[in-house]
């Protein structure tokens, strides 16, 4: 072999070590950045970036943002400060992480993801929809049962929580600034479901969820929820029903709970109408068959305290008509002229049962059987041809008040209610509906419309 075949041998095989070093530090970089990427993912849930659709981190930029229909959870430890008094800071912080690590799982094993963590408290999404939300928090409930069993064989005490759950439309993004940012999400709606977390504790039950959320179902909900109070929120015109899910609580208290669900829901009607000589006595009776029903407790001890100072925790406004607002309005004039027709009818009801005008609302519920009809089909008509992105969630609340309709129908049929009761059903189902939904699922295809030029 010659000099200069001898050179070029040494050049090539010079080259081979170089490509070989090269490609190892290419596989020594993408491992690196496999790992990067998976402990970046324990900090931005992989499910945020699909929301965004987005594939990896790298691409996330600044402003970021897309519109979703969610279900947002908060979860809170009751007396978190005196549980963790007398334990160092490493302590705390173990409980806290294996209180979280028990928990965590059942909230993406139900389609759902960790948007934070503050502290002893969680913050969660579920784009799937309610059903899935309130499937994970009562896989939750379970997996605390699990938790404290094994608390429960080391000598320490239960820990004790309240969930809040509340469905509507988000913004979810990127915001900060050039210095740092992060995921988050903005509505309405967050403020909602940290309200129902913290009313879980003055109830004392573990979990509780918005009207919005029984709506998003799509039907009625299992024999396992009931509506538990009306409430004021900060920002919200119309009150909000909140409902109970009690399906978790131990099996003698939740089978007493489904037997006396329609009394505690009378007496809690009646005592929103300050007719407590007929809430008390439903109230004892439910307590007869449910001694540990803390929310029946808390009515009754609501009761007492009406009758001896005339102090009464309701929202008024019961009459079971509304007249109508400009936050009504759309500004899409068919739909607009529509609810006011829906409205119209639905404000006949209720002076037609004080009435006793039987006739006059039978006809009222034919007219609005065949008008709920018409109203949906047109909207649901323009959501299809316009590809409104949240058809699916607006279809499933129509649908959920069909059922509510068709149940207050045969409830008001059957003559077994009295006309005071069957008002304020017609306030919680037909009136508050109509507000909460037309301001809130109405207003956003409204505005889906107006942006494309329909209308």
């Amino acid at each position: 072999m010659d000099g200069d075949t001898v050179g070029l041998q040494a050049e090539i095989d010079a080259l081979r070590a170089q490509l070989a070093v090269e490609r190892e530090a290419h596989r020594q970089a993408d491992k690196t950045l496999a790992r990067t990427e998976a402990a970046l993912a324990h900090f931005v849930p992989r499910q945020f970036l699909e929301l965004l659709g987005k594939e990896h981190l790298a691409d996330l930029s600044l402003g970021d943002a897309v519109e979703r229909k969610l279900t947002i959870l908060f979860l809170d430890i009751r007396g978190f400060t005196p549980m963790c008094e007398g334990l160092t800071p490493s302590d705390t912080f173990r409980f806290v992480n294996a209180f979280l690590g028990e928990l965590e799982p059942e909230i993406e094993r139900h389609r759902g993801f960790v948007d934070k963590y503050i502290g002893d408290a969680i913050m969660a999404l579920f784009p799937g929809g309610a059903a899935d939300a309130i499937a994970g928090a009562q896989a939750m409930l379970e997996a605390l049962d699990r938790f404290n069993a094994a608390r429960a064989r080391a000598g320490l005490s239960p820990v004790r929580i309240g969930i809040g759950l509340n469905t509507g439309t988000a913004i979810v993004g990127t915001v900060g600034g050039s210095g740092r940012m992060e995921t988050t999400v903005l509505s309405d709606a967050v403020n909602l479901a940290a309200r129902l977390e913290e009313l879980s504790k003055r109830y004392g039950v573990p979990l509780l969820i918005s009207e919005a959320t029984v709506y998003a179902l799509g039907q009625l909900p299992g024999p396992t929820v009931r509506f538990l109070d009306r409430i004021r929120v900060k920002g919200k015109t119309q009150p909000q029903s909140v409902y109970e899910v009690f399906g978790c609580d131990a099996p003698k208290l939740r089978a007493a709970k489904e037997a006396t669900r329609a009394r505690f829901e009378e007496a809690v009607a009646w005592y929103h109408l300050r007719e407590i000589d007929r809430a008390r006595p439903l109230l004892e009776a439910c307590l007869a068959e449910a001694p540990d029903d803390e929310p029946a407790r808390v009515y009754l001890e609501r009761c007492r305290a009406y009758q001896i100072d005339g102090r009464h925790e309701g929202t008024g406004e019961l009459s079971g008509t509304v007249a109508w607002r400009d936050e009504f309005t759309l500004g899409y004039e068919p739909i607009d002229a529509q609810h006011h027709e829906l409205l119209a009818a639905f404000n006949r009801l209720a002076p037609g049962l004080v009435a006793g005008d039987t006739d006059g609302v039978r006809e009222v519920f034919a007219f609005l059987e065949r008008y709920v009809d018409k109203h949906f089909g047109l909207e649901e008509r323009l959501m299809a041809r316009h590809a409104y992105p949240l058809m699916a969630e607006h279809v499933r609340e129509h649908r959920s008040f069909v059922e509510h309709f068709e149940r207050l129908r045969r409830q008001v049929e059957s003559g077994r209610h009295e006309h005071p009761f069957l008002v304020f059903l017609v306030q919680i189902f037909l009136i508050d509906w109509f507000a909460n939904h037309s301001t809130g699922t109405d207003r956003h295809l409204a505005r889906h419309l107006r942006r494309i030029g329909v209308g």
